[in-house]
């Protein structure tokens, strides 16, 4: 689960991390008052919205010379008016693709004195099961270009859970970026917080990018993403009320209320498989028979006939589908639930795309009656391979 900057801003500020002051505003009418309400001289204005590279983006139908989505402005007016140009409308990233992302939040901070960028970031090392840094004197930039063209420029280490954070570690991070003085002091302390933070509240990734050392010496965060193990939000009420369902993809979130694992993609091809590893085998073979998965679905292993009819329905909203894949192996799941809930799901919503289904496993020969009598027009697949090599054919003619 991701939040928006000025919610992962409050919630490091409630940490004690230095971040400077600023107003949400949600609405056009606001945004005088909220500038009115920071010191200047400076006001920086930023859409808010789930994606990065948001001062390189442009917006849909933009004027010729328009700036991106972070602006720097020198007055409250400025700031206000600003923040009204940006509100409603659909901002293109690098990371949001060619659709964009509608602003719905513009965030009105205090402008800082910059004289360093520098990039950190704590992640969760899958290698180790650790929590790691990794810091940068390339802040400002995306770090993946960095790791590409200069990686020497990158410290990366993990921290042992038995000890935890301890200074050296700061320190370590402090000398890496160059920092002297009482800047090594700061960054020590800066770097506990950022630790505690990211443990008591299930983060799976805190990005400060760039992390500033301001005209005064001071460390400061200028920006921050911070992202969350969504497996952990029943223990993290708080952090799961900042949701905000309209940046989330429809489709995505109908099937979070299922309990099922569903990802939109971009193919023709939709999928509905019982198993990640399965579905992942299942994409790659509509992939290397010549066609792309419109999802990623795993319906899990105890699905029932009213989730795999919710599944269906969902795959079938998709407007790209132009023909759909079921793969089952019956395991722990039951190939007749699963063939339930598709004769349910496709008598409730009907059925206008091709449909190939593989059934394998667990009360198969069950399914398979079900789906024979059911008057449906299925194209039955006798293995993996046979399906998606039918499933395609019919998709491409």
């Amino acid at each position: 689960m991701n939040i928006h900057e000025y919610q992962a801003k409050a919630l490091l500020r409630s940490y004690g991390a230095p971040v400077s002051d600023g107003r949400a505003v949600l609405n056009p009418e606001d945004a005088k008052t909220a500038a009115g309400e920071l010191d200047g001289p400076l006001w920086v204005v930023k859409a808010q919205i789930h994606a990065g590279g948001r001062g390189k983006g442009s917006f849909k139908e933009a004027s010729a010379g328009e700036k991106g989505g972070v602006r720097l402005t020198k007055s409250v007016e400025e700031a206000a008016e600003e923040a009204r140009k940006m509100l409603g409308r659909t901002l293109v990233t690098n990371q949001t693709g060619d659709a964009g992302k509608q602003v719905n939040r513009i965030y009105i901070e205090d402008g800082a004195g910059i004289d360093r960028e520098l990039y950190l970031a704590l992640l969760i090392d899958r290698v180790t099961s650790r929590v790691s840094f990794v810091c940068s004197t390339e802040g400002g930039m995306d770090i993946e270009e960095v790791a590409h063209s200069t990686p020497d420029k990158i410290l990366s280490f993990s921290v042992d859970p038995a000890t935890g954070y301890q200074p050296f570690h700061g320190r370590r991070i402090a000398f890496s970026l160059g920092l002297e003085g009482a800047q090594v002091k700061q960054c020590v302390k800066l770097m506990g917080i950022l630790y505690k933070a990211f443990l008591e509240k299930d983060m799976e990734m805190l990005e400060i990018n760039p992390l500033i050392v301001t005209d005064k010496g001071e460390l400061k965060l200028l920006d921050a993403k911070l992202g969350f193990d969504g497996n952990a939000m029943y223990r993290q009420p708080d952090i799961a009320e900042l949701r905000d369902e309209t940046e989330e993809d429809p489709k995505e979130l109908e099937a979070s209320k299922y309990d099922l694992n569903y990802i939109a993609l971009d193919g023709e091809i939709g999928c509905m498989v019982n198993g990640a590893g399965l579905a992942m085998a299942t994409m790659d073979i509509i992939k290397l028979y010549g066609a792309e998965p419109a999802n990623f679905l795993d319906v899990g292993g105890g699905a029932t006939t009213e989730k795999v009819t919710e599944a269906f329905k969902i795959i079938t909203s998709d407007p790209n589908v132009k023909g759909i894949l079921v793969n089952i192996f019956g395991g722990i799941m039951r190939c007749d639930v699963i063939a339930e809930g598709v004769v349910a799901a496709v008598k409730e919503v009907g059925l206008k795309v091709p449909l190939v289904v593989r059934l394998e496993g667990t009360n198969v020969d069950q399914g398979k009656e079900i789906i024979n009598t059911s008057g449906l027009n299925v194209i039955a697949a006798d293995n993996l391979s046979d399906g998606a090599e039918k499933i395609v054919k019919a998709v491409k003619g």
